[in-house]
């Protein structure tokens, strides 16, 4: 496993890497965190040759985060490293294995990026909304056709502890899903943009913007996704909870991988169904274990 200089990357992520600070019974850990940088690492436990642009500081726990993702297979560019501090998010685990979230977190990219032709942009979480780096986000998806990318995933993922303003966060969203061919969104993000709608209209809302896949994760509960003129209902895996962090980003990095192999032109409920029932599996594995240990290529293979 590891990013093959010699071809180029066939995804490139956009969006914040951070430390969480995880608090629960077992105590206090610090472990590389951010959804971004999670659906990278995904991606590269998935074989993919993947790229990350993000924020790190030139500081131990920056390098911890390089180390972990470049461990993977992920290529940190060179224009992530700043000279400031490493953003964190303490991360309280209750009973039920969900988190909830403090963050102390810049967020700012370079204008400019070269070199760099994937086939798949993906951005999403706090690097979508959050200033000044949200606005340089926008400007590489409006470019994405610039740099022969074909597919455009976004994922909100998000953090009301950081946004306070329904109404622009909303347009901010929808502009960029507006760019986007794949969406993947929580129950709980649907919730929070649109309150007191179904997960069904809201998936038609989202789609009504252009993406070609709409998603949406609902916990134990499953998933549903809507391509073409179908909905497609996927029972979520059963298995003992332990933590949930990085399920979402696991369920993400499978559809990204999904989208390279099959694309989103001429998607059958067959091949949506498939999509749906790997990346359940796969979130199952991340949510089965403490940490966000997202699972590789063989694991997934052979759960």
């Amino acid at each position: 496993m590891g990013y093959d200089p010699e071809r180029p990357a066939e995804v490139l992520v956009v969006g914040e890497a951070l430390v969480d600070v995880v608090s629960g019974a077992m105590g206090t850990f610090e472990h590389p965190g951010g959804s971004p940088a999670n659906v990278a690492l995904g991606l590269g436990r998935l074989e993919v040759n993947v790229a990350l642009l993000t924020r790190i500081g030139r500081d131990e726990r920056g390098k911890a985060i390089a180390e972990h993702l470049e461990r993977s297979g992920v290529r940190v560019l060179p224009e992530s490293w700043v000279d400031a501090p490493t953003s964190t998010a303490i991360a309280t685990i209750s009973l039920d294995g969900s988190a909830h979230y403090i963050f102390d977190i810049e967020w700012s990219l370079p204008g400019i990026l070269t070199g760099v032709q994937p086939r798949v942009i993906h951005t999403g979480s706090i690097a979508a909304f959050l200033s000044p780096g949200a606005d340089v986000v926008r400007a590489l998806l409006w470019s994405a056709s610039d740099m022969k990318a074909t597919e455009v995933t976004f994922d909100p993922n998000i953090r009301p502890a950081l946004l306070s303003d329904v109404e622009n966060v909303r347009q901010a969203f929808e502009a960029i899903a507006g760019l986007a061919t794949v969406v993947k969104m929580s129950e709980e993000d649907a919730s929070w943009l649109y309150p007191n709608r179904s997960p069904f209209d809201v998936l038609t809302t989202v789609r009504a913007l252009g993406p070609r896949l709409a998603v949406m994760t609902l916990g134990g509960e499953g998933s549903i996704l809507s391509a073409g003129a179908f909905l497609i209902e996927v029972p979520a895996s059963r298995v003992d909870v332990i933590d949930t962090i990085g399920a979402g980003d696991t369920y993400m990095a499978v559809l990204i991988d999904a989208v390279l192999e099959e694309g989103t032109q001429s998607l059958t409920p067959d091949v949506v169904r498939r999509i749906g029932r790997r990346a359940s599996r796969a979130a199952a594995l991340t949510v089965s274990r403490a940490g966000a240990e997202l699972p590789t290529k063989s694991e997934l293979d052979n759960s």
